[in-house]
């Protein structure tokens, strides 16, 4: 199953793109979309649209793990990552792939046995998961790495329930 993992931001989101297949994961690409943060709002989300629809046209995913906000302190950047969210969610479902929504606690409990861990902690389980000789970077990039990677150890559970 070819799966798109999605870390939403405004500025940076995340993206990467595994196959789950037999209980093995292979990487087929992972990077990030970048927006100008001297483009006006409405532009920024154009683009994240733009580029979220090419890589579901090149990929082909039939799965979705996408990282759920969580902030603790700036509620205009929470406000702004939400509407990223939007336009990522509905480019998702315009193209019929199923999504799962994972908290940061899920996703780093998944690949790091610990809700709590660092950034570079994700980064170097993802990197000693996926085989890679160097930790996957940007941060956001590794973490749609990791969403994504959290929802292919979750697909074996799902199948159990509903066998």
């Amino acid at each position: 199953m070819r799966i798109i993992g999605i870390d939403p931001g405004t500025a940076t989101t995340g993206f990467s793109i595994i196959d789950f297949e037999n209980g093995e994961i292979s990487l087929k690409d992972y990077g990030c979309i970048v927006t100008s943060r001297r483009l006006p709002q409405e532009i920024r989300l154009k683009q994240i649209a733009d580029d979220t629809n090419t890589l579901i046209k090149k990929w082909k995913p039939r799965a979705a793990a996408v990282e759920k906000l969580f902030f603790k302190k700036n509620i205009k950047t929470a406000l702004k990552v939400s509407e990223a969210r939007g336009v990522i969610l509905q480019k998702l479902s315009t193209n019929g792939i199923t999504i799962s929504q994972f908290t940061p606690l899920e996703i780093k409990s998944s690949v790091c046995g610990n809700g709590k861990a660092d950034k570079k902690m994700v980064q170097q389980m993802v990197k000693l998961i996926l085989g890679m000789k160097v930790n996957p970077k940007p941060d956001d990039a590794a973490d749609a790495i990791a969403a994504a990677i959290c929802l292919a150890h979750s697909i074996p559970l799902q199948e159990k329930i509903i066998a």
